[in-house]
């Protein structure tokens, strides 16, 4: 059993905690590539038409896995049951705006730090992103620094919101053309921290932080916002061995035009 007191501990609790947190990135993409699946295609038609092994393994993975969180679960301590908190529609509204006034905050302080796209990161972008956005994208590795959390955290936080993005621990943050990396860029990161850039140009600002705070109000997380979950999607087909050629700016119009957001 590992413990706080011992130092050599305290290295492999951090370390414990950073591998626990690459795998719930993983379980989000398989979650958001699930969720394509059932918005898409009927049960039967799955179970009737897909390729029996890819379904048989498909299953026994999905069911190791929830056996295996399930047994955690049981050794996690018992937490007090917390009621969602509702929002009233001003109190949206003046979160909305707060979000807006921090976008636009952020981007202006770290414009002035960030540097255009490397050849490299162009042509490696290039099929999945127009010649335009990569133009303007301006990006800023912090190398060990932390974009720290927004000041109206705390006020969320009195209002029992405890589910916070966790913006210090994120690979990558989007403020509108700037990306910033709270570690060095991987082509992952920038990757995902692209799609939301393309999202703010379709949708526009304050569409976009309007979607994102009334679905966070409602699911309590961001990962299941439609926004981030869709960056997460798009992320993994990105990841894939053999990413096939796709345009994340079409892809993002299909899902404004379907009210997918």
């Amino acid at each position: 059993m590992y413990s706080w007191e011992n130092p050599d501990d305290r290295v492999a609790i951090l370390q414990l905690n950073s591998e626990l947190r690459q795998a719930q990135l993983e379980l989000i993409s398989a979650h958001c590539a699930t969720h394509q699946l059932r918005l898409r295609f009927s049960q039967d038609d799955l179970a009737r038409f897909g390729e029996p092994e890819l379904l048989r393994k498909s299953v026994e993975a999905a069911s190791a896995l929830n056996e295996y969180y399930s047994s955690l679960e049981r050794r996690m301590p018992a937490a007090k049951p917390a009621q969602p908190p509702k929002l009233t529609e001003p109190q949206l509204v003046e979160a909305a705006n707060c979000v807006s006034s921090y976008l636009r905050e952020q981007r202006d302080h770290y414009a002035a730090l960030a540097a255009p796209l490397s050849a490299h990161q162009r042509a490696v972008m290039g099929p999945y992103f127009s010649a335009t956005l990569l133009d303007q994208i301006r990006v800023a590795e912090l190398k060990g620094a932390r974009v720290p959390s927004p000041a109206f955290y705390e006020k969320a936080k009195a209002l029992g919101f405890d589910n916070l993005p966790q913006v210090t621990h994120m690979d990558s943050l989007t403020f509108l053309d700037v990306v910033v990396f709270n570690e060095t860029i991987t082509e992952r990161a920038l990757f995902h921290g692209l799609v939301h850039a393309v999202q703010f140009q379709v949708l526009g600002l304050d569409r976009y932080v309007d979607l994102f705070v009334r679905c966070f109000a409602n699911t309590k997380f961001h990962f299941t916002v439609p926004l981030e979950a869709h960056a997460f999607s798009l992320e993994s087909r990105f990841a894939r061995p053999v990413a096939g050629r796709f345009s994340v700016e079409e892809q993002v119009r299909m899902w404004v035009q379907q009210n997918r957001y």
